[in-house]
Formats: structure tokens, C-alpha cells, sequence
């Protein structure tokens, strides 16, 4: 079976050489293309001298910057001959024979595409405490795939291996997203009679931001890619998704305090909440830095709920872009 690997890839030098040299292992990828999105820190150099010694190297400018788009360009320059597509994201770490552990898994299950769980890993400082909030229901709510569990047929997960004819015939991922592009093609990839299937064997490492503010920027496209997907499809919500609408509800009251305490009592509960729970989380994980889960947590949970809410009450939303024709 003959697989096209995509790597939507933006500044990182750091991890890049050695993934490519980890996927180079073994002859399951028959091309592995790096769209790159505009680096600036040598990234684009190191694919450059990959794959002077390995022609099924790569490198692709993708113009649009965005993951999706780079891999819909990728589809479309490189896709044909090819029968499956893996997404590799290039700040993850990936178990050995990761590629044949997919494939395996597709076989096994007749799946259209197989995703996979995420454990999350800190290095140091604040990414550690957003790690322990990651790793906990606090964090994740319970997504199915932010845990290892058993392998099952789910409505989603963390992108890995897709039939590239279903790939194709779905037009690909929608551009039009800044990101949760992934669950909206899954949304239409189950509606068109795909399958898809979490396999807990191909688990991958997964860093997080490393700084508040970054957290920050994530967990807000975050909540704005939900609310599109949600309004184009008109999907129900999950109940882990209605729950931080509330976050932002509660924090605007807290100026109505001056009239009366009783309106910094929501804030508080969830603030308190958080913290206290981010204290078992951080003992439990093994403590210092891991003790701030809770307010990594916060931080989350508040930024989502208001990109949701922003993206939710625009009058428009952009219409859908995809990036291959549909057939």
C-alpha cells in the first residue's frame, strides 16, 4: 500500500531533521512532503539537505501559511499513485513503525482513517503545568482521544492516516478554518459513510505552548474553529464543549459585583474550582511547576469559551474552501 506522508510545518528546526529521519526508517512512506509555511530559523535548510539524500523528500512552499491548506497542496502536487495519506505534525513525537501500526490498524477494522490518542508532555517550566492540565479530565473534558484507552470506532481524533481517495472525494480539508479543520472533515467524512477508528497502539507525544500567552492564542482559534464547524453543520454541541460557555458568562458579571457581591460568586466557584482540582493534578503528577495546572486550565477554559462565543455571535461566517475538487 502505497502512502504519501504530508508535514505542515512553520519554524521548526528543532524537531524537523529527526522526524524526518525517524519516518526515513523502513520503505512504508513512498514520498514525505514538508509543506512549510513560511520558516524563518533554518527549517526549510534542513529539509533541503534531507532530501539531496533521500529523493522521497519533499519541500513545498505552501503561499497560505495554514496546515490545511498546505496539505490539501501537498494532495494535489503529490497525491497521485498514492493510496492512503498520513499527517504528521512536526511538533509530536511518533512511536517506531508508526506508519505500519496504521496501516495494520486499517486493515484490521476496514476503517477509512485511523486516528490516534495524544499523551502530552511538558520540558520545563509553564508547559509542564499545561501538560498535567492536558493530561485530566480538567483540561480535556474527556475527549476520547486526549487519553489511551481502547482501540474504537469514534467521531473523532488527532488526524493520522486517511484513505486518500476519501481524502479526495471530501475535497479535502476546509480552508476557510483556522484550525479545528480536522473534527469538521471528520463530520463529513462520517456523514459520507467513512469509519473512523482510534487506535490506542500508535499513541504520539504531543509538547505543548510554553507560555500563557501562547496557550492562550491556541485555546481562543480553538474555540473559534469549533464554533464554525458547529454553525456550518448545525451540530449538536457535547457537553464538554457547553461547559466553558459558562467561564466567560461568569467573568463579564463580575462587574455587576459593585451592585452586589452576589454576582462574583460563578467567577469565584469556577476560579476556585480550577485551582483547587490543578493542586491534585499537580500532586498527583509529581508536583513544582505541575501544581499551576489549575490555572493553565483557566486560561483554557476561558479563551475557548470566548473565541467560541465571538465566532458564534458573528453574523457570517466564512463560507467553506476546499482545497480539491470534489469527485
Amino acid at each position: 500500500m502505497t502512502v504519501l506522508a504530508v508535514i505542515p510545518c512553520l519554524n521548526e528546526a528543532g524537531h524537523i531533521g529527526a522526524l524526518l529521519e525517524q519516518l526515513l526508517v523502513g520503505s512504508t512512506l513512498c514520498t514525505i512532503v514538508v509543506a512549510d509555511g513560511g520558516s524563518l530559523d533554518g527549517s526549510c535548510e534542513i529539509v533541503e539537505r534531507l532530501a539531496q539524500a533521500d529523493p522521497r523528500i519533499k519541500l513545498l512552499h505552501n503561499p497560505q501559511r495554514i496546515q490545511s491548506a498546505g496539505i490539501n497542496l501537498a494532495v494535489e502536487i503529490h497525491g497521485e499513485g498514492h493510496q492512503w495519506l498520513l499527517r504528521v505534525d512536526a511538533h509530536c513525537l511518533y512511536p517506531p513503525d508508526y506508519a505500519v501500526l496504521l496501516l495494520e490498524a486499517a486493515k484490521k477494522t476496514s476503517a477509512s482513517a485511523v486516528v490516534v490518542p495524544m499523551q502530552t508532555v511538558g520540558k520545563s517550566g509553564f508547559q509542564l503545568a499545561v501538560a498535567a492540565a492536558q493530561n485530566s479530565v480538567l483540561g480535556t473534558g474527556g475527549s476520547p482521544h486526549r487519553h489511551i484507552g481502547e482501540g474504537r470506532f469514534v467521531d473523532h481524533g488527532h488526524h493520522a492516516l486517511m484513505e486518500l481517495q476519501m481524502f479526495r472525494r471530501l475535497g479535502g480539508y476546509c480552508e476557510s478554518m483556522p484550525c479545528n479543520e480536522d473534527a469538521e472533515l471528520d463530520y463529513r467524512q462520517i456523514r459520507t459513510g467513512g469509519k473512523i477508528w482510534l487506535e490506542p497502539n500508535a499513541s504520539i507525544v504531543y509538547f505543548p505552548r510554553a507560555t500563557p500567552i501562547a496557550l492562550w492564542r491556541q485555546y481562543f482559534r480553538y474555540g473559534v474553529g469549533r464554533a464554525r464547524n458547529m454553525r456550518r453543520h448545525m451540530m449538536r454541541p457535547h457537553v464538554r464543549q457547553v461547559a466553558p460557555l459558562v467561564v466567560p458568562v461568569a467573568v463579564m458579571m463580575l462587574p455587576l459585583a459593585i451592585a452586589h457581591p452576589l454576582f462574583a460568586l460563578p467567577a469565584a466557584f469556577w476560579l476556585a474550582a480550577c485551582l483547587l482540582v490543578g493542586l491534585f493534578v499537580g500532586y498527583r503528577d509529581g508536583g513544582g511547576w505541575r501544581f499551576l495546572a489549575g490555572f493553565a486550565a483557566a486560561i483554557m477554559h476561558l479563551a475557548w469559551g470566548l473565541g467560541f462565543l465571538r465566532a458564534g455571535a458573528a453574523t457570517r461566517i466564512p463560507p467553506p474552501q476546499y482545497g480539491l475538487a470534489t469527485g
